[in-house]
């Protein structure tokens, strides 16, 4: 802990603090309305240019008469700044303000001021300044009543808040030097932030840089997410490999939010639907819970604009305490109630193995999607001035949902429509689509959401009765479009496109389909026909033969084995009566396919766009994932590639870099603005750049080998090349080829003499990093075999500094902030044609990282963009990958040679005696389930490893790895969430630049 200089008494500090802010009409502290009764502090920032730095205007009105107040405020309603006081907030303000949260909004015992307790006085001086920001943002969209986009997520992987938040207002100097004075370092009490546990990976993270787009580019907008209690989990990695405990983010509280206690809304599960005597539909019975508002402000930079994040949370009413169990002594009964709506909010993606798995996940999507489409709705109604018009409800409302787990945003809008506001299907159907949009995510087929239709008929009666609604008119639409005259086209389509799967289609449809099998036997049994005789003769044995088949087709299946039998007579003596038994007696029939609700589907329905997230993504989604979808609604499809903030992502996590970056272009408006990166094009081979850049990377690379020695005790070598993977384990990843890869390095180091090493190898320090899913045994599998290589390589005393291996334990945006300014190489080397876009190897480009990858996902674009000669590609590409499939499955595939040595050397216990007979499997054999190599490992393997010989090669000259590095970051200005978010809101939502005066 750090030392501290605040001594002050409590009375000194209150006197001081009063004297400071409350009394002094010239007061510098930025507004803190709740520091005395009588005061009420006013501020608005600068109209004159909303980049320009910022302005903060104050008047104090502790002792202004009502009259004076209420027109103060009239001129801050107009836009008008009035006689109010300009200021930059200063030092010993802010440092005020905090002393002042630290006593009188404490969560902390009152003798001490460390760090825990800093951070928070810090973030409630922080939150000050923002609520003054966020309110004046909410009443401006109320006032002007224009159209807003609510984008729903499962998942915002937000990151710490602090440092962005005063980087946002510009003033991270101020704070820095307010700490300072109290005894304190910023980037200290920084640290004492927990990352916020509400998203996983690339899903969750992307959606956190929208929202500081969205409010950075002033565009109207909210996010809705849910409020997890526990996280996804906290990583531990021991000898075992990973483990896996709770988060304990809230565990001290969260100072950035607030809870709305008078924003809630009912939520719904089980019961049943009934119609009323007027003929409407009613659900009714089952569990009733309540969803509860927590709101989370989001500053944009440089602007005045903050908009808001609101999380649910789940409960309860009161009174469903059952007081007659509890005091009986049938506690846990008693609290039934309460701990079922609880438990939704509990754990991000909670296992889903068992039935009450899948219930729990269900519950969460619906209250996601529930609680936010009630509140949106109750904004419309509230802005509209209780006029409303529902058919302007589209222009008001743009619902974006960020992949299918908030697909039931549409049947709940159509339940609201229709059942609460009295609309009939055709006018509830016009509004959900022109209103709802689906951004896709994953092209891998398990991650197309499914849910069991008796489950969700179960927990979700009415929603199953509009799906199934919106599934006959879709059936529909598809014999509109390619009517009746192929049979055997349209059954496909249909079987393809339908929401229901294995579910039978409305009588009306198969009677059609019937009716049309019936007419196409007719005509093949009238081709046959023909007038001579000796024709004629051979035309009935063909029909003899044709019935025979037809006969044969058609058998039961039991009859169907005992054909099978009887081919295999050759092959084994049976018992005759036993061969009799097996023919008379009937085999079971198989059990009907389970009946399905296709999510991604109901997505592509119901919405009025659907996006890829990467240009190679959104063409495999029109020729592939939706291919029926787009031959029906072209209209519909288009890409909007993937984006990170530049703010927190290069501006706030390398300040070094970013510094260098100005001075070279001259301007800091690349934060804003990212085209203006290629001007570093201009200087690329100026050797002072080059110096420079080179000494900001050593500086990152210091700290990080610091934090690998903290996290790890494994030393590391900053000198070496940091080769980085982090991101989520899983198979299509591939961190299995990666680690592969380094085994085949250590094994051909250890045949070499010390001389020969140093020779032919850089050295490497190889970094991991992610979260394998809790019940995904194969990618657990793959942290336990790295952990395992590194612990024998770091041990090798031959090795040395030469080769290091670690893996990185709980990695979150945190870690990233700090292993991405630092890295050299950076490996994005999924199979091809797997991975939507990543957004990871962008904000690794952005950092002046060299990339090795394949083309798969935003990669392609990246090195379009860097150019090719700046990034390492290897690999199968998109299109070949079905035909290798194909290869290998025919027993054609012919492994190189370099990978059955790797697989050998691993299970000759080079790294210890565990078994890994089961992942080294999944490379093996031509076919069965988590065989066959389904991910390519195998083929790609010789073309990986001789791409790293390249990237050593590189790596020897410093210049050209110089030049690769800063070409990087020239190249990445295109992959500003910035951009696009331009693209969604002109595209897509149709909202409006609005910024607040």
């Amino acid at each position: 802990m750090a030392a501290s200089s605040y001594s002050a008494t409590p009375t000194a500090m209150r006197a001081e603090t009063l004297t400071r802010c409350c009394y002094s009409t010239t007061s510098r502290l930025i507004g803190f309305s709740s520091l005395h009764t009588g005061s009420k502090l006013l501020f608005t920032t600068s109209s004159d240019s909303r980049r320009a730095k910022r302005s903060l205007y104050i008047k104090s009105a502790s002792s202004v008469p009502e009259q004076a107040l209420q027109d103060t405020s009239t001129r801050l309603d107009e836009g008008a700044s009035g006689d109010l006081v300009s200021f930059t907030p200063d030092a010993a303000s802010i440092a005020s303000s905090i002393k002042y949260h630290a006593e009188f909004t404490p969560a902390f015992s009152p003798e001490k001021f460390e760090l825990p307790k800093a951070f928070f006085a810090t973030a409630q001086s922080v939150r000050d300044a923002l609520i003054i920001n966020w309110n004046a943002t909410y009443d401006y969209y109320e006032k002007k009543n224009v159209k807003q986009a609510y984008y729903l997520s499962m998942e915002f992987l937000q990151g710490r808040a602090l440092l962005n938040a005063v980087g946002n207002l510009e003033l991270t100097g101020a704070y820095g030097e307010a700490l300072k004075k109290l005894g304190h370092d910023l980037e200290n009490v920084a640290s004492q932030e927990p990352d916020a546990a509400l998203g996983n990976g690339g899903l969750g993270r992307l959606a956190s840089c929208f929202l500081d787009s969205l409010a950075t580019l002033d565009y109207p907008a909210w996010g809705y997410g849910l409020r997890y209690k526990y996280g996804l989990f906290k990583q531990r990695i021991t000898k075992d490999g990973q483990e896996e405990v709770a988060e304990d983010w809230l565990e001290m509280g969260n100072p950035w939010e607030i809870v709305r206690n008078d924003v809630l809304y009912p939520v719904k599960f089980y019961g049943k639907v009934v119609t009323a005597s007027d003929g409407k539909r009613h659900w009714i019975g089952g569990e009733d819970i309540q969803a509860v508002a927590c709101d989370v402000p989001i500053p944009g930079y440089k602007t005045k604009t903050t908009i808001n994040l609101r999380l649910w949370s789940t409960k309860v009413a009161s009174e469903l305490l059952d007081l007659h169990a509890f005091n009986s002594g049938e506690h846990t009964a008693a609290c039934e109630a309460q701990s079922n709506a609880e438990k939704i909010c509990y754990i991000l993606y909670p296992g889903d193995e068992s039935a009450e798995g899948k219930i729990l996940r269900l519950k969460q999507q619906y209250t996601l999607c529930s609680a936010s489409l009630q509140d949106i709705v109750a904004q419309f109604e509230r802005r509209s001035q209780g006029q409303v018009k529902w058919d302007e409800f589209p222009e008001k409302v743009a619902v974006q949902m960020n992949d299918t787990h908030p697909t039931l945003c549409i049947p709940e809008l159509m339940r609201i429509l229709i059942d609460l506001k009295g609309m009939s299907w055709k006018e509830a159907w016009n509004i959900t689509q022109r209103t709802v949009a689906y951004t896709n995510h994953t092209v891998l087929p398990e991650a197309l959401e499914k849910w069991s239709y008796e489950l969700m008929q179960k927990l979700l009666p009415r929603h199953v009765e509009i799906i199934e609604m919106i599934d006959e008119q879709l059936v529909d639409d598809i014999l509109s479009k390619y009517g009746t005259s192929n049979p055997e086209i349209l059954v496909k389509k249909l079987n393809t496109m339908r929401i229901l799967e294995n579910i039978d289609l409305p009588a009306s449809v198969t009677d059609l389909l019937v009716k049309l099998q019936e007419n196409k036997a007719d005509d093949s049994s009238e081709s046959l026909e023909v007038d001579d005789s000796s024709e004629s003769l051979e035309a009935d044995d063909s029909s003899e033969n044709l019935e025979a088949d037809d006969s044969s087709e058609s058998l039961p299946v039991h009859d169907e084995a005992a054909l099978v039998d009887e081919d295999n007579e050759d092959e084994e003596e049976e018992d005759i009566e036993k061969k009799k038994d097996a023919i008379t007696e009937p085999s079971p029939p198989p059990p009907p396919p389970p009946k399905m609700v296709r999510m991604a589907n109901l997505c592509v329905v119901g919405g009025h766009a659907v996006n890829g997230v990467a240009e190679i993504h959104s063409e495999i989604v029109k020729e592939e994932v939706f291919n029926d979808f787009y031959e029906l609604w072209p209209e519909k499809f288009q890409n909007k590639t993937n984006g990170v903030t530049p703010r927190r992502w290069i501006r706030f996590c390398n300040p070094n870099l970013s510094d260098i970056i100005t001075k070279w272009i001259g301007t800091e408006d690349w934060v804003l603005k990212t085209e203006k990166l290629a001007e570093l094009r201009k200087f690329v081979d100026i050797e002072d750049l080059q110096i420079e850049w080179r000494r900001a990377k050593r500086s990152n690379k210091t700290k990080v080998a610091s934090f690998i020695k903290e996290k790890t005790g494994y030393s590391v070598n900053a000198d070496a090349m940091f080769d980085i993977q982090v991101k989520r384990i899983h198979e299509y990843k591939r961190q299995l080829l990666n680690i592969l890869g380094i085994v085949y390095r250590y094994k051909k180091m250890k045949e070499m003499t010390a001389v020969e090493r140093q020779a032919n190898y850089v050295p490497r320090v190889c970094i991991f990093g992610g979260k394998a899913f809790a019940t995904y045994v194969q990618a657990k599998r793959i942290v336990k075999f790295i952990t395992d290589v590194g612990a024998t390589i770091n041990h090798d005393p031959e090795i040395g500094d030469l080769l290091k291996v670690v893996f990185i334990p709980d990695y979150n945006v945190s870690v990233a902030e700090l292993l991405i300014p630092a890295s050299e190489l950076s490996q994005h080397i999924s199979t091809a044609g797997m991975e939507a876009s990543g957004t990871s190897n962008m904000k690794f480009a952005m950092n002046g990282c060299v990339l090795i990858g394949t083309l798969d996902g935003a990669n392609v674009e990246i090195r379009e963009e860097v150019g090719e000669d700046n990034f390492f590609l290897f690999g199968a590409k998109a299109h070949e990958v079905a035909a290798l499939r194909k290869e290998r499955a025919e027993g054609k595939f012919v492994p190189d040679k370099r990978f059955g040595e790797v697989k050998e050397f691993v299970r000759s216990g080079a790294f210890g005696s565990y078994n890994y007979d089961e992942l080294l499997g999944s490379l093996e054999g031509n076919e069965g389930f988590g065989r066959a190599d389904y991910f390519l490992v195998g083929k790609d393997f010789p073309s990986y490893i001789e791409c790293q010989e390249k990237v050593d090669e590189a790596y020897r000259d410093q210049k050209r790895w110089t030049r690769m590095s800063i070409l990087n970051t020239a190249g990445s200005y295109k992959f500003s969430s910035d951009r696009t978010i331009h693209e969604y809101a002109r595209d897509i939502w149709n909202v409006q630049h609005l910024e607040i005066p």
